[in-house]
């Protein structure tokens, strides 16, 4: 079935990439660092260019490296582009014409930065695509990311072995949800998530009454939701609920690839008279956001995927210095990542499942949020 060819296939590259061991990429195209770091480095003068202020994680993000960079001696601009493509790119230009020898980018619409990377290019800066892949262009030297399909497939699995899929003769309601469609994160995803659960679709293990259930992997950005906005994601949730939930019927599981759609969907469900307790539907998330840890302590929300953003922070940093020392810096993926143009040497980092029962040890001992911001 061509359904299953193309999720075997990213199930591969995702395991792939996972295999991989530490090694080193293409010089980058500033600096053009030969074998031994022979080659002089740049003055480290970095443009950090985020997406939003409207997502606690954008906030941490960019106020962690600039913290460590400052601290390091180096000229630093951080800029956020208010989700809108055309501020981002302007921002981009600024940074460009102010001397940023590095970018680091978060791209908003990954499919826009072309000509404004072919500006860099010329004034010989190095390019760092932070989290999400900049897509259509050859300008892209590094990309530093989470394995975003194994966050999905962290989310599949927790559906399957919660509900207990495997051998159950029990129907259940999935309610899928996507990213935005201008994300190229949100495939992944996705595709990570739905290699897991399609079998069960397809066995009629787990049934979508709302019928937005993508026929294949590619058909992913029919239930995206654009600018993962919570309350689009409310919107769409309510809908569905009103129109495909009607007497006993019932929702027992959402798929929601990041907990800014949960916020959205926990709304949703509040409004349509779930409560807490063991009927109430299982939810994904991802991102570890105060507010849905402390859903998830509440009993609103079932599990978040946690990407440790620290580590994130820490590795562009260090790829950075690589840089600015004339060094190439270090990557363990230069197979997944092909954005059109190129494969871009990439630095995959590991994302963990957090449910109510860690809380504590994975979140608040080590310092990703206190016990104070999540009502503890």
């Amino acid at each position: 079935m061509k359904t299953k060819r193309a999720l075997a296939a990213l199930a591969l590259v995702g395991t792939a990439a996972l295999g991989l061991s530490a090694c080193t990429s293409s010089p980058a195209s500033s600096g053009e660092a030969a074998a031994g770091g022979d080659a002089a480095g740049v003055e480290c003068n970095v443009g950090i260019s985020m997406p939003t202020r409207s997502l606690e994680r954008w906030i941490n993000d960019g106020e962690q490296l600039q913290a460590a960079l400052k601290d390091a001696d180096c000229t630093t601009d951080l800029q956020y582009a208010d989700n809108k493509t055309d501020q981002q790119i302007s921002q981009i230009q600024n940074q460009i014409a102010g001397g940023s020898k590095i970018l680091v980018i978060a791209a908003i619409d990954g499919e826009a930065l072309a000509p404004v990377l072919a500006d860099a290019k010329k004034q010989d800066v190095t390019v760092i695509a932070y989290d999400r892949l900049i897509n259509g262009s050859e300008n892209v030297d590094y990309y530093a990311t989470f394995d975003n399909y194994q966050v999905g497939q962290l989310q599949g699995e927790y559906i399957v072995e919660t509900l207990g899929l495997e051998g159950t003769s029990e129907t259940f309601n999935l309610e899928p949800f996507a990213g935005s469609p201008d994300d190229n994160n949100a495939k992944y995803f996705f595709s990570g998530a739905w290699d897991v659960l399609l079998p069960y679709i397809e066995s009629g293990t787990l049934v979508v009454p709302s019928g937005k259930s993508p026929a294949t992997v590619d058909d992913w950005a029919s239930i995206g939701i654009q600018g993962w906005d919570s309350a689009k994601a409310q919107a769409e949730m309510d809908n569905r609920l009103s129109s495909f939930y009607t007497g006993d019927e019932k929702v027992d599981v959402v798929l929601s690839p990041n907990d800014s759609l949960a916020i959205g969907i926990i709304a949703s469900l509040k409004s349509a008279g779930y409560k807490p307790g063991a009927d109430y539907p299982v939810l994904t998330g991802q991102d570890a956001d105060k507010a849905n840890v402390k859903a998830i302590l509440d009993g609103q929300q079932s599990m978040t995927v946690w990407k440790d953003t620290r580590t994130l922070g820490d590795r562009v940093f260090e790829m950075t210095q690589s840089i600015v020392a004339g060094e190439e810096p270090e990557v363990n993926d230069t197979e997944t990542y092909d954005n059109g143009k190129k494969v871009v040497p990439s630095y995959l980092l590991p994302p963990e499942t957090v449910t109510e029962d860690v809380v504590q040890t994975k979140l608040i001992d080590s310092g990703f949020i206190k016990a104070s911001d999540v009502g503890l």
